[in-house]
């Protein structure tokens, strides 16, 4: 599923479909529609899969996703989540609203985080079966929970009454 290069890595591609919505704040309502494994059959380049005007769909491919040792908190935290994912984050072209693209994509929850604090769009998808697994087996051999750390006593309690 992923490279055997280090760090692991993979290719996706990300289909995003656009679709007319006139209100007063926007023309374009975007959707994540799916991340897929891209093994080179979709090219380099992005293309509209569809256009009649008010709906599109537009495919990203060659998108890298690549695992990293000190994300491995995050991989955990979304295998957990009870529904595994990808995260993309993507954004809206300014000049022109109708286009959006995908930026970056990750199976980290941190780092998803890190990207909507600094006010970034990220949607997802739900995360096949195999690269769970092989998700899986990565954090499995990379993360190791921090120990606990030992609560010191308050020093204005008395002794008979800390727990």
């Amino acid at each position: 599923m992923f490279s055997n290069d280090v760090p692991p890595s993979l290719r996706v591609a990300v289909r995003i479909d656009r679709q007319r919505q006139p209100t007063r704040w926007e023309d374009w309502r975007f959707t994540l529609a799916e991340v897929v494994i891209d093994a080179g059959g979709f090219g380099t380049e992005r293309r509209v899969l569809r256009d009649d005007g008010d709906c599109a769909q537009w495919l990203f491919p060659d998108l890298p996703v690549t695992l990293h040792r000190d994300e491995a908190e995050g991989y955990y935290l979304n295998l957990t989540s009870g529904a595994p994912v990808w995260f993309v984050m993507w954004r809206i072209d300014h000049a022109d609203p109708s286009q959006a693209w995908p930026e970056a994509v990750s199976l980290s929850y941190n780092e998803a985080g890190r990207w909507l604090d600094a006010q970034e769009r990220v949607d997802n998808r739900p995360l096949d079966e195999d690269v769970r697994t092989a998700l899986q087996r990565f954090t499995d051999t990379h993360y190791r929970p921090e120990p606990k750390k030992r609560k010191r006593p308050a020093s204005f309690v008395a002794p008979q009454d800390r727990r």
